[in-house]
């Protein structure tokens, strides 16, 4: 692949609707971004794109998994086979949509610097790459991605936050991959508690990425921030006011979401939005 348009060939990896094939596309798309020299991107990137933005119900999927209600989701404990071949194609289907998600990071907000674009096709391939360790788990497990049914809330987010690269910022990488820093490492003991130390392998190595992806987002979001001079913690709180609290959900990884680049002040307004949100639930 010689990339002449980085958006085109953004764009027809996104609609690639075999996800084996999309992981596979996103990492040699990252590889070769990186062994363009820098002038060469900058002049692609200042060059006139064939792409043209364009709303997005979805991106590029196969038929199955069925999407259904989250809700309807059943839940099964880590203890039975049953239990962890959920979680793995739970993962699986949360890393293809990452995938996505990154790959439209670049795809819809151009005019970013270039340093932008080699980030979020770093997280792209990185999310490729997880999604190939654990489509293999799958499979020694006897199972495939699509056998299980799961939810649509990933790209329903980035449906949300297509208009503006600032609310995709704060709304993605600092809520909903922010998630996963809190869950994942009671989850690893919890795996290897069972002897699955292969899936708790997998995990640990998704969430040491995931550290670098959320502060990739928190960098971000700081830098539209600063070039629109606005207040960053004001523009987080407007932004989590109402139903994207819903997202929030204690206990939080206070080490690792500092380490990812959240500061103190940031934690402090996580904690009271969800507190705030739960208090209009009852």
């Amino acid at each position: 692949m010689i990339i002449t348009d980085l958006f085109e060939c953004t764009e027809s990896v996104l609609l690639c609707d075999n996800p084996q094939v999309k992981a596979a596309r996103s990492i040699e798309l990252n590889r070769q971004w990186c062994q363009t020299a820098e002038a060469t991107r900058l002049s692609i990137l200042e060059s006139p794109s064939v792409s043209t933005v364009r709303v997005l119900d979805a991106p590029g999927r196969p038929d199955k998994p069925s999407l259904v209600d989250a809700r309807s989701l059943p839940k099964r404990g880590l203890g039975s086979h049953a239990g962890r071949l959920a979680l793995v194609h739970s993962l699986a289907h949360i890393e293809f949509n990452a995938i996505n998600l990154a790959l439209d990071a670049v795809y819809r907000f151009r005019d970013q610097p270039a340093n932008y674009y080699a980030d979020w096709l770093r997280v792209a391939s990185d999310e490729g790459e997880h999604f190939l360790l654990l489509d293999e788990r799958l499979k020694t497990l006897g199972s495939q991605y699509g056998a299980l049914d799961a939810h649509d809330g990933l790209w329903d987010m980035a449906r949300r936050t297509d208009h503006d690269v600032l609310v995709r910022m704060a709304l993605v990488p600092r809520i909903l991959e922010a998630r996963g820093l809190d869950v994942a490492p009671p989850m690893i003991t919890k795996l290897k508690q069972v002897g699955d130390t292969t899936t708790a392998d997998i995990l640990h190595r998704i969430y040491t990425d995931e550290i670098t992806h959320v502060e990739i987002g928190n960098r971000w979001f700081r830098h539209v921030c600063n070039q629109r001079q606005l207040d960053g913690t004001a523009v987080f709180r407007d932004l989590l006011r109402g139903e994207n609290s819903a997202y929030l959900r204690s206990p939080y990884n206070r080490e690792a979401r500092l380490e990812a680049g959240f500061n103190t002040e940031e934690l402090a307004l996580i904690q009271e939005m969800e507190a705030e949100y739960r208090a209009s639930q009852v």
